[in-house]
């Protein structure tokens, strides 16, 4: 056993680097823009780039919230990495809030990635992700965590009183639709990042959230863990809407 491990680990780990090379120019981060403000851009989460081009993937609840107009506010994307980076304007924007995916377009090219038509990948199986954890501290550095496919789980969104349970809610309840659980920890910032094949980079999922075991700011010193990926089906279904 322990001459397996010593020849596996290595491979995997060489498999990943490789990878990463591909994988990373096509990471984004999700911003707002505020002219009027200091910093001028807030990061708030990230992305990445699928076919043609010029189409972000992130999660709706990245870009759900309203922004000031008075403060001339607006999402942005930023590809790059540290102080040198671009920031795209959003052009367009298609949502599907059952699942918690947005698509975005911007109007410069960037590195897409291909994305699976796997209907689910099984458990156990290798997987990686890259994105932008504790983005406002951490700044436009991409990380990247590994781990597996611990489950395939019905999604649940919790609501803290019968008045937050809005209609679409209730039908997700009804009918709930599986997502991956993982065995890797995933940050604040890290919702949109893509999940994907260690050794080949193709986009099986999209990170959307991470199972707090107290309060959201001990995420950081006890983090659970347990984080949960939105199968890439649901983007493949939301990239085919007309525009």
């Amino acid at each position: 056993m322990s001459i397996l491990l010593l020849f596996n680990f290595p491979a995997q780990s060489t498999e990943l680097i490789e990878t990463l090379k591909k994988i990373k120019p096509s990471v984004v981060a999700i911003g707002i823009a505020n002219p009027t403000a200091s910093p001028r851009i807030r990061l708030i989460g990230s992305g990445f780039v699928v076919s043609p081009g010029n189409r972000v993937v992130t999660n709706y609840h990245v870009i759900a919230n309203p922004l000031d107009e008075s403060k001339l506010e607006q999402y942005v994307v930023l590809s790059g990495q540290g102080t040198v980076f671009k920031v795209h304007p959003i052009q367009q924007q298609k949502h599907a809030p059952a699942v918690d995916l947005a698509l975005l377009t911007i109007a410069g090219q960037l590195p897409a990635l291909n994305v699976s038509q796997a209907p689910l990948i099984e458990e156990g199986s290798a997987i990686a992700f890259t994105g932008f954890p504790i983005t406002q501290v951490l700044g436009l550095y991409p990380a990247t965590h590994s781990g597996i496919i611990a489950a395939q789980t019905p999604i649940a969104i919790p609501a803290v009183n019968a008045r937050n349970l809005q209609a679409a809610m209730l039908r997700q309840l009804d009918e709930p639709y599986l997502v991956y659980q993982l065995d890797a920890v995933a940050y604040p910032g890290n919702s949109g990042s893509p999940l994907y094949r260690p050794d080949s980079g193709e986009v099986i999922g999209i990170i959307n959230q991470v199972y707090i075991k107290s309060s959201r700011e001990a995420v950081l010193s006890d983090p659970s863990g347990i984080s949960y990926a939105i199968p890439s089906r649901h983007l493949l279904e939301l990239m085919q809407q007309p525009d």
